[in-house]
């Protein structure tokens, strides 16, 4: 069984350590917020600028005026800060982010991201995608591991136009979690009821699979 998008945002929470700055992009990452390890003090930054974001909120504490880069209303957190769009990028752009999450359309075993735009179909614009794995050390990708149409997204060389080059260590998928390095692809753990089989059919980049893969636990 495939990893539903909030099993994907609850296994890349555990990934957040105390302290940390993280900024989470559009989508599947958004929901990230909701699973923070208790305990343990983050920072949510939203690239529109806003430092210290919450939990989506509920009909009661909705509140139109705050919202992050995707245009969702949020929350703010204890200690939230607010500043313009500039001062923002500047945080990204200074190596200030421990931690980014993205969406990708495609990644492939050199760490290269195409994220965010299909030749042909209309974009609203490139977002702050650029500036983000250019800035960060720590980049994971979430999507899912193939298209609907069964085909890999993980590949030896990416066909879309790039987002970054060599800048990505880490991507999970609805199948696996999977790390880059020295040109290939990793398989570190296997989403519950799925197959190594499974995932090496849908993984078209070289994929190195240890004798032992641990399942992921939530």
């Amino acid at each position: 069984m495939t990893l539903s998008r909030e099993q994907m945002a609850q296994r890349v929470a555990q990934e957040i350590q105390d302290g940390f700055y993280v900024n989470l992009g559009i989508g599947i990452p958004t929901l990230v917020a909701n699973y923070l390890p208790a305990g343990i003090e983050v920072m949510l930054q939203s690239e529109n600028g806003l430092l210290g974001m919450g939990q989506f909120p509920t009909e009661e504490t909705v509140d139109a005026d705050l919202i992050n880069a995707g245009k969702q209303t949020v929350t703010v957190a204890k200690g939230a800060s607010f500043f313009d769009s500039a001062e923002s990028f500047a945080m990204i752009r200074g190596g200030h982010v421990d931690l980014t999450v993205l969406g990708a359309f495609e990644v492939d075993v050199n760490g290269n991201i195409a994220s965010y735009m299909i030749p042909g179909k209309l974009i609203k614009g490139m977002g702050g995608a650029m500036d983000l794995v250019a800035g960060a050390e720590n980049i994971i990708v979430t999507m899912t591991h193939a298209s609907k149409h069964g085909q890999s997204k993980l590949l030896a060389n990416c066909s879309l136009p790039l987002t970054g080059k060599g800048c990505i260590k880490k991507v999970l998928t609805d199948l696996a979690f999977i790390e880059i390095k020295a040109g290939k692809f990793h398989l570190i753990e296997h989403a519950p009821g799925v197959t190594v089989e499974e995932i090496v059919k849908l993984t078209e980049g070289e994929l190195v699979v240890p004798a032992k893969v641990p399942e992921m636990k939530f």
